[in-house]
């Protein structure tokens, strides 16, 4: 097939230097495609090399505890990846003996990991020909074969893995898959593609009808809410205040400063404080942190309570004391960890 012996052609001379491309351990493999989910390359290549030097095997991930694990994700953004993979390595090392599912269907099954990643995994690690349909792969598609279909519908999905599935190599599928995703990733890019430089251009579709900016064909945009936060900076002797985040919401299982979220960025007091807690707040700084669907709108204020009215204070919002020495063992969101490391050690 044409497209495949010039997109495994241009492949073979061009492919990135990657540590996760010199193995087939599917521990490595299965770790950098988790960490390269809502990641660029350049970005997550440090917390790779990082994890494999601390868990040398799927089981050292396992019996790590929890918040070590989140605390080497600090940075990456998206926490529930952390978490599902913590769950996932637990599932291989307890119940299949520490042996990694060896094919697509059964790569589904580990929490986690959707039809993407099972299929660049079952891929590269397996020879298993299935395609993995990401955003790299619908860009190029699209603009190769000029396909219109709207991509933020979730019936697209199938009409790209069906032509994946027709064309990948069988040969060399774990390679078709990275060919696709580095063409994506490096030459059919989304805003400024360089044309002049893609193996496919003599047969593209979408540059001879000279709409390449028009591909893929997405029309329904992602939903963002606001949601308005506000910290509380409490020391106590070189000791500062933080709360464990829970439940199934942004950061879960992270610590932060002691926070209330209101519906505006108004701190409206009467709405908060039910134990007439009187607050002395004072402002220091505010921020907005983008999320892919939230707008965080955080404020932050110095709070220098009463000592009869701290343990009133953790009815409302519950914390415990951290030495600062200790800070680096806590797992903290970006916004959180920056601002501490301003206020304290800078």
């Amino acid at each position: 097939m044409k497209f495949n012996l010039l997109i495994l052609s241009w492949f073979d001379q061009n492919k990135r230097d990657l540590p996760w491309r010199n193995t087939l351990n599917p521990f490595h493999i299965w770790l950098s495609e988790i960490i390269l989910q809502q990641t660029r390359v350049d970005q997550g290549m440090k917390f790779y090399i990082n994890f494999i030097t601390e868990f040398s095997t799927v089981h050292d991930l396992a019996n790590a505890d929890e918040q070590k694990v989140l605390k080497l994700w600090q940075g990456l953004g998206y926490y529930s990846r952390a978490r599902n993979l913590h769950a996932a390595a637990q599932y291989i090392s307890k119940d299949l003996g520490g042996v990694f599912p060896n094919n697509y269907k059964d790569l589904l099954k580990l929490k986690g990991v959707g039809d993407y990643t099972a299929a660049a995994i079952a891929s590269i690690v397996y020879h298993e020909p299935v395609p993995a349909v990401d955003g790299n792969m619908y860009r190029v598609f699209s603009r190769y074969y000029g396909l219109e279909n709207d991509i933020s519908l979730s019936k697209t999905k199938k009409v790209f893995w069906d032509i994946g599935l027709e064309i990948i190599d069988q040969k060399r599928p774990g390679d078709f898959n990275q060919a696709v995703m580095d063409l994506g990733a490096t030459i059919c890019l989304p805003k400024a593609p360089k044309c002049d430089s893609c193996p496919l251009n003599a047969s593209c579709e979408a540059l001879r009808l000279n709409k390449v900016l028009e591909f893929p064909v997405k029309t329904k945009k992602t939903k963002v809410s606001n949601r308005f936060l506000h910290f509380f900076l409490i020391e106590e002797e070189s000791q500062l205040a933080l709360t464990k985040r829970s439940g199934k919401d942004v950061w879960q299982n992270l610590y932060t400063l002691p926070m209330v979220e209101t519906s505006t960025d108004l701190l409206d007091h009467p709405e908060i404080l039910e134990k007439n807690i009187h607050l002395d707040l004072s402002f220091i700084s505010e921020e907005k942190h983008i999320l892919s669907h939230q707008h965080l709108y955080i404020k932050y204020y110095t709070y220098k309570p009463k000592a009869s009215v701290l343990e009133d204070l953790k009815h409302l919002v519950d914390f415990e004391w951290v030495n600062l020495n200790s800070i680096d063992e806590y797992p903290l969101p970006k916004p959180i960890e920056k601002f501490i490391n301003y206020h304290f050690f800078d």
